[in-house]
């Protein structure tokens, strides 16, 4: 066993002003592994790097504050990799040029900032405590004032009734207002709509159609809401999906009074789909004549042009998956004629988002959905001919290398849920993808047989969610356990790594990952399959930081997967627990990196497993309200002597174990919970009184105890309450102080890890925004 050093001050990253950083990094480049595949010598491998404290003068030193005060401000900003989640709608002011609004499904919502090309979040104020507004329902812009803009928000349907949020200064502040409607930002049809409407007439009134409780009104600026009485239908309860969206036409009005005619789409394959009104609301039939072909499909968007033509895509299914037919439709409301414009007959999927141009009738945009790939569609002749805007189009992943999935060309279909044309450019078009946005400032140039061009444009808007983080004492600063897009080494935290996601093999989630304390350059993580790899495993390692990767050669039991994996501190020892449903389930170890494993004895199915950062014949693991403890590299464990003194710990929480100190473990679950003698005593940290997540980062000095950061609640000192945040302790959780304010919470934080070679600084596993990272100004 290689002893363990001490850590590092710095990193080779930029840091904020006034934080000091050194560092001598001494280790051997990592070694390739044998031809027949079997195990390096760990001593062989990259070991962590020298600590050198700063001079006088260099980061602060002082005693942390009590409570949730902090004695001085983070800056944070996101660990880039340029998107990664579904963004499910994007909505254009009609009233300012490049003022553009997007929405995810559990990320919250942006603002394109056109100074900057960059886009600018708009929720990060939503905490753990009102997390559920992370998912983005609907988005409406006033059709008057640029500056006032609203939003639904809510991201489960089981939460409970979501809320109206409202802004007078473009989405720097939210007034919340109630409603009577569960919302599902992040449940099947979350890329219909909008279902949230502006009265292009009368601004103060606006309609929201809901997934469950039929359509509402506000006639005060969103100030309070009531039930549209006359409109009952409440689509398909199996559907989940309700009211798909609600459409003004400003036409059949005059500027101060009501709009008399509404559109709504229903979600239902057995009844009307398409409803009506020509009295503002007070009652409602179904437009006449839908054509026999509808039979079975519902709309899942519509737009009308500037001669008054309703263009509606419909499909059999909510999506964003499931869809295995559907249609374009246009209605002449004059007349109520349909025609049936589609622009391809393929034998399965739907289609997604239709826009249209609206200087020019005529014109219009539409994308499939569920084709795979999908293909987005431009015509100028209202539907009697289209064009295929694929085969031509020319693509710029701007920084997102991760889209290529280490294949030969990026990812840039899927999920095509909705595109919208720029009402002031009228070769502008955006569309998304469960990746991100796609975006065109040429798309005319098909009525000329051009190729078009597109961009990856979600910088800024970074929305993942996160598995893990671990930051080691040598090599990159970060790697990150990341869903749907496997994970990634950041060497660059301000820029997407330029070798794209984790390979060899790709997850569809990486679920867990570890390094070696002493040998900080050999990683393993463990995760689901992806259809893009051409190594199907569920397990790697990695002798190079994570820079590269081999498969497990062996698994467990046929079948395991995901679940939670622990590496020894001298590397030889990798244990896994595979998540707990099916044949592959059972906690195992290995001690020749993953060529065969064992069983380990008295853990039960579902642990989640943790090292000891110095001796590496410990480990320890949470199941239930258990801790476990292994004293021989993982072969069998037993409950901690104070689980058998009868001490029953919350559900739900992880072990962790800090680096340079033998048997020195903390606990998260209903409050936070600290032992130095490997779980033989456990204490609970006074003032914690929820602990979610907790990390370990460099102290202010390198003789001091590693600075403790958690996510979860915290008494201040004489109050009677908990304020809820990110805080850190530089005294062994004593005393703390809150690092993030009530402008930069991020939703859920699920992960946190300080970093072992710079004081104060702090990595942020979130729900839906990404990572964060923040350091002391």
């Amino acid at each position: 066993m290689r002893p363990l050093l001490a850590f590092l001050a710095g990193s080779g990253l930029a840091v904020a002003a006034g934080v000091f950083e050194a560092c001598v990094d001494t280790a051997p480049s990592a070694p390739t592994p044998s031809s027949d595949g079997g195990a390096v010598n760990p001593d062989a491998l990259a070991g962590p790097v020298t600590c050198v404290d700063p001079p006088e003068g260099g980061p602060e030193t002082g005693p942390a504050s009590e409570g949730g005060a902090a004695a001085a401000p983070y800056a944070w900003q996101n660990v880039k990799i340029l998107g990664g989640g579904f963004v499910t709608g994007i909505v254009f002011s009609p009233t300012q040029a490049d003022l553009i609004f997007a929405r995810t499904d559990v990320g919250g919502a942006y603002r394109w900032d056109t100074g900057g090309q960059t886009w600018t979040p708009m929720t990060d104020w939503v905490g753990s405590s009102n997390s559920n507004l992370m998912g983005i329902e609907s988005i409406a812009a006033d059709p008057f004032q640029p500056t006032v803009v609203y939003m639904a928000a809510g991201e489960y349907l089981g939460a409970g009734n979501g809320v109206i949020l409202s802004s007078t200064d473009t989405g720097n502040t939210w007034a919340t207002h109630a409603i009577g409607a569960p919302m599902g930002g992040n449940a099947n049809g979350r890329s219909v709509g909008e279902r949230l409407a502006i009265d292009p007439n009368l601004p103060a009134t606006l309609l929201f159609g809901s997934r469950t409780t039929g359509l509402w009104m506000s006639t005060d600026s969103a100030a309070t809401w009531i039930p549209v009485a006359g409109l009952t239908a409440k689509g398909d309860a199996s559907l989940e999906t309700g009211l798909t969206f609600v459409l003004f036409d400003k036409s059949s009005g005059t500027m101060g009074t009501a709009t008399p005619t509404i559109y709504v789409g229903v979600a239902t394959t057995s009844g009307a789909s398409l409803l009506r009104t020509t009295d503002g609301g007070s009652t409602w039939a179904p437009v006449p004549n839908p054509p026999s072909a509808l039979a079975g499909l519902f709309p899942h968007h519509a737009a009308m042009d500037a001669a008054g033509i309703l263009y509606l895509t419909y499909n059999n299914g909510p999506g964003p998956n499931g869809i295995t037919a559907g249609g374009v439709w246009k209605l002449d409301p004059l007349s109520d004629t349909w025609t049936s414009i589609a622009p391809s007959a393929h034998a399965a999927g739907g289609y997604g988002g239709v826009t249209v141009d609206p200087s020019r009738p005529g014109v219009v945009v539409v994308t499939s959905i569920d084709r795979w790939p999908d293909e987005i569609y431009r015509t100028t002749n209202g539907g009697s001919s289209w064009t295929a805007l694929g085969p031509q189009a020319q693509r710029d992943v701007a920084g997102a290398e991760w889209l290529y999935w280490h294949g030969k060309s990026p990812s840039a279909t899927g999920w095509m849920g909705d595109v919208e044309i720029d009402p002031f450019h009228p070769g502008r078009a955006l569309y998304v993808t469960g990746q991100g946005i796609w975006w065109s400032d040429d798309v005319t140039s098909a009525d000329m047989g051009a190729p078009t061009h597109w961009t990856f444009q979600d910088n800024g808007l970074e929305q993942t969610v996160l598995f893990g983080l671990i930051s080691p004492p040598g090599g990159a600063n970060l790697l990150s356990a990341v869903g749907d897009i496997c994970g990634f080494r950041h060497d660059d935290l301000n820029v997407s790594p330029p070798t794209g996601m984790f390979g060899n093999p790709i997850f569809g989630n990486t679920t867990s990952l570890d390094f070696a304390e002493s040998h900080p350059s050999l990683v393993v993580r463990v995760g689901t399959t992806s259809s893009s790899t051409q190594t199907p495993s569920t397990g790697a390692y990695s002798i190079d930081g994570g820079s590269t990767w081999n498969a497990f050669q062996a698994l467990p039991n046929p079948g395991a997967n995901a679940g939670s994996i622990a590496v020894s501190a001298d590397g030889t020892t990798f244990v896994w627990a595979p998540q707990s449903a099916g044949a592959g389930s059972v906690p195992s170890y290995s001690r020749n990196w993953a060529q065969s494993w064992t069983p380990c004895g008295g853990l039960p199915n579902g642990a989640s497993v943790a090292a000891d950062r110095v001796n590496p014949a410990k480990f320890f693991a949470r199941a239930g309200s258990l801790l476990y403890v292994s004293t021989d590299g993982g072969a069998t464990f037993a409950p901690s002597a104070a689980s058998n003194e009868g001490l029953a710990l919350p559900w739900g929480g992880v072990v962790r174990a800090v680096f340079g100190h033998e048997g020195d473990i903390w606990l998260t679950g209903g409050g936070l919970f600290h032992s130095t003698d490997s779980g033989a005593t456990l204490a609970a940290v006074s003032r914690v009184t929820s602990a979610t997540a907790i990390g370990f980062g460099r102290g202010a000095t390198c003789e001091a105890y590693p600075s403790l950061y958690v996510s979860g609640s915290v008494i201040a000192q004489g109050a009677s309450a908990a304020t809820t945040g990110v805080f850190r302790s530089d005294d062994q959780g004593a005393t703390w102080r809150r690092v993030d304010d009530p402008q930069h919470q991020f939703g859920y934080v699920s992960y946190v890890s300080g970093d072992p070679r710079l004081y104060g600084r702090v990595y942020l596993g979130t729900g839906g925004r990404g990572v964060l990272y923040g350091d002391p100004q």
